[in-house]
């Protein structure tokens, strides 16, 4: 069977609404009931989805899931937004930049977009509104700026890449760190433009500033300061050596629960049944992708899918900057189809070949990999920070993705800036 009707079958099935999992588990099959001879029956299917889950690195997701879903339980991205609002609240559009900066640390919590979504936003849309800010341009900012949640390390998706690469999960962190930063600036740098042009409600800005102010910066920084030491922990422990990403993300579970329970006491030992099944509902799902698409890609291997793909591209397009952009295009295309767990698990050992011959360090690729996915985060028909931030304010999908528009827009170009200068992801990595 050729890989095209393989594929072909793929998205018939995504477009009857057959899950992703199931797609991808009858569609590794296929091949061999029309090919009794092919090495990869029913039998060898179920031993690659159970190998696929014998992963080291594969822990750290279940754990950084219950951590995050721990943090915004416990109001952690409230304390973030706080000592962030109270520095820069009263400048011009201090409130959104603040937002992007919760974003942004928050993410080195969640390690995932619509979780870092759904927690700051669930606080800081309401507050935002109040002060005068329109509502679909603040909620819209929440939904991209949540995007930084698997850019800014520690990420699900790197751990995913690295998993299915080999490449160091540690190296990938570190990479991803300059890139989110250079990302979260130009969103700031979108938000004072649009609050220079619409205008803010001064009075009421400053009436919250003054509120915290009036607490005293000792008391915010007290009151904040267990929430801040979250991503110096984890990242911490990781980039000195002391941990594994795998042992920071229970590092972070553990930070997660004492804080919590003892430090800021927002939560109680009887919240935590419903903490641990939210975790297991929403990563059950996840392993049942991953393991499915691991299986997906042993079938593409076998087909010879990667090498065929890369001589197709390689003796079609010439040079290394039309090849990339051509594989930026067809990523960003996935990111609007696809979830990025299962592309990035069937894509990456395909594009591998490529980034190969280009002599292009697979570490530079993953940041390019993840932030081309990201994007597809806010954008339809998938777009899942845009359903997320939509349920939280009622504001309907489409309305959110027009104002989106521009914050895509600087997305893409911080996208080309981090492909073409391999510096912005390699320059912190050893």
């Amino acid at each position: 069977m050729s890989a095209g009707i393989l594929f072909g079958l793929f998205f018939v099935f995504l477009a009857l609404a057959i899950p992703i999992s199931t797609t991808l588990g009858i569609v590794s099959i296929v091949p061999s009931l029309f090919n009794s001879s092919f090495p990869a029956n029913a039998q060898y299917i179920i031993r690659a989805m159970f190998a696929g889950m014998d992963s080291f690195p594969l822990l750290a997701v279940p754990m950084f899931i219950l951590s995050g879903i721990l943090m915004a339980r416990g109001g952690v991205s409230k304390k973030l937004f706080n000592v962030f609002s109270f520095f820069i609240g009263d400048k011009t559009a201090g409130m959104p930049c603040a937002v992007v900066i919760t974003c942004l640390f928050y993410g080195a919590i969640s390690g995932s977009a619509p979780a870092t979504v759904a927690a700051v936003g669930s606080m800081t849309i309401p507050i935002l509104i109040n002060m005068g800010y329109d509502k679909v341009f603040t909620t819209a900012l929440v939904a991209v700026s949540g995007g930084l949640g698997v850019i800014i390390p520690p990420s699900i998706p790197f751990i995913i890449y690295g998993m299915s690469t080999g490449t160091s999960v540690g190296e990938l962190f570190v990479a991803g760190i300059v890139p989110g930063l250079l990302i979260g600036s130009l969103l700031m740098g979108y938000a004072y433009y649009y609050c220079r042009k619409n205008g803010e409600d001064k009075e009421k800005i400053n009436a919250s500033v003054k509120v915290l102010r009036d607490k005293g910066f000792i008391e915010v920084i007290k009151d904040s300061s267990w929430a801040l030491l979250t991503p110096v922990i984890i990242l911490g422990s990781i980039y000195s050596g002391i941990a594994s990403p795998t042992e920071a993300a229970v590092f972070s579970v553990i930070y997660a629960l004492i804080i919590s329970l003892f430090v800021y006491k927002s939560l109680e030992l009887k919240d935590l049944w419903k903490i641990f099944i939210e975790a297991v509902r929403t990563y059950a799902p996840l392993l049942f992708i991953i393991s499915a698409a691991i299986a997906f890609s042993r079938v593409l291997t076998l087909l010879q899918v990667p090498q065929t793909v890369a001589e197709t591209i390689m003796s079609t397009f010439s040079g290394k900057v039309a090849i990339l952009l051509i594989i930026n295009v067809f990523l960003l295309f996935v990111g609007m189809v696809m979830d990025t767990t299962p592309a990035i698990l069937i894509l990456s050992p395909i594009f591998m070949p490529i980034i190969k011959a280009i002599d292009m360090n697979p570490i530079h690729f993953g940041v390019v990999m993840v932030v081309n996915l990201a994007i597809g985060f806010v954008t339809p028909p998938v777009g899942v920070n845009l359903f997320v931030a939509g349920s939280l304010t009622g504001v309907s999908v489409l309305d959110i993705a027009k104002e989106a528009i521009p914050l895509i827009i600087i997305f893409l170009v911080a996208l080309l800036f981090i492909t073409f200068i391999p510096e912005i992801s390699l320059l912190i990595v050893s």
